[in-house]
């Protein structure tokens, strides 16, 4: 199994990014707003005060089928850059 190069983590995330705005502009339409369904799901932001600093951490995912759809198209051209 070979690693991944920062060009294929960059297209995994553009296919991710990509997917998410079109579920984002197909919400509203009848015929296409089964590519919007999905779950959010992830640790909401928490704030640890250390009197000097202040440390906030959290991370939801919004993961839709058409994000689902973008990262599987990023991982066919990945498979095909090697």
């Amino acid at each position: 199994m070979k690693k991944l190069n920062f060009i294929q983590i960059l297209i995994l995330l553009i296919g991710a990014v990509l997917g998410s705005l079109i579920a984002r502009l197909t919400a509203g339409i009848g015929a296409l707003s089964w590519l919007s369904f999905g779950e959010t799901f992830g640790v909401s932001p928490f704030t640890v005060d250390l009197g000097v600093a202040q440390l906030t951490f959290g991370m939801t995912f919004d993961l839709t089928i058409a994000a689902i759809l973008g990262l599987i198209i990023a991982i066919f051209i990945c498979r095909m850059m090697r």
